[in-house]
């Protein structure tokens, strides 16, 4: 057996002495799409941050690789491939989309014009406003530059927390479809998705947590026919 592109095992913690992780498994291979579903409270948002050391960790380990990076910060993770874009205040507002996309670039010593490119033609709506600012665009395409900017890192995991928060139907289906020809590329995707039922219809493997831990892990499909899964956290 291979080791997974992103392996995090027995991870335990929280915010100050209240563990809100309780032994939290999450695995992702290359090119990968792991969707985190899960009830309003059950810790989804708390696993990301601690796969991308935001969060300190009381046990277990984070493997990028084969390579333990439990002890790095988000900025040494950063450079070692990860990208992370928040569910919120995840735009410079006053920044021009471009600029959005030069300061994602913050990392890179060389020429990254194809990259930015690379992300006009995954978001040709984007493209069309390069030169407006960020917060003047609507939630769909300031989640789109969010993206683009984590993008411009060139990261080998894409990590996204809640990205269709907030968005039109046809807009999260867009989002969606834009995430599935990034992971087409060979990036690993994690994501913690609120719509759950749409999001795990898009998924490679799929993790339901409750109160910190899994509760159950299966491909997308098997969890959307697991009729236990169906009946408790997708509304029959």
């Amino acid at each position: 057996m291979s080791q997974p592109y992103l392996s995090a095992t027995g991870m335990r913690g929280g915010y100050g002495k209240a563990d809100i992780l309780n032994g939290c498994d999450l695995t992702v291979e290359k090119g990968q799409i792991a969707v985190i579903v899960g009830p309003n409270g059950a810790g989804k948002s708390t696993a990301m941050k601690a796969v991308f050391g935001m969060l300190n960790l009381r046990e277990g380990a984070v493997l990028l690789d084969g390579a333990d990076i439990t002890a790095l910060t988000p900025q040494e993770r950063v450079r070692k491939g990860m990208g992370f874009v928040p569910q919120t205040h995840n735009i410079f507002p006053t920044m021009t989309v471009e600029e959005n996309l030069e300061m994602g670039a913050f990392i890179r010593q060389d020429d990254f014009r194809a990259t930015m490119e690379q992300v006009y033609q995954l978001f040709p709506a984007v493209a069309e406003k390069r030169r407006q600012n960020a917060g003047e665009l609507s939630g769909g395409q300031r989640q789109q530059v969010a993206v683009g900017r984590a993008l411009m890192t060139r990261p080998s995991l894409l990590m996204l927390d809640e990205p269709t928060a907030g968005v039109s139907p046809i807009v999260m289906d867009e989002l969606f479809d834009r995430i599935i020809e990034v992971a087409r590329t060979g990036i690993s995707i994690l994501m913690v998705e609120q719509n759950a039922r749409q999001a795990l219809e898009i998924a490679d493997i799929g993790y339901v947590l409750v109160q910190g831990a899994n509760a159950y892990t299966d491909t997308g499909p098997a969890l959307l026919a697991d009729p236990e899964v169906r009946r408790t956290f997708l509304g029959g």
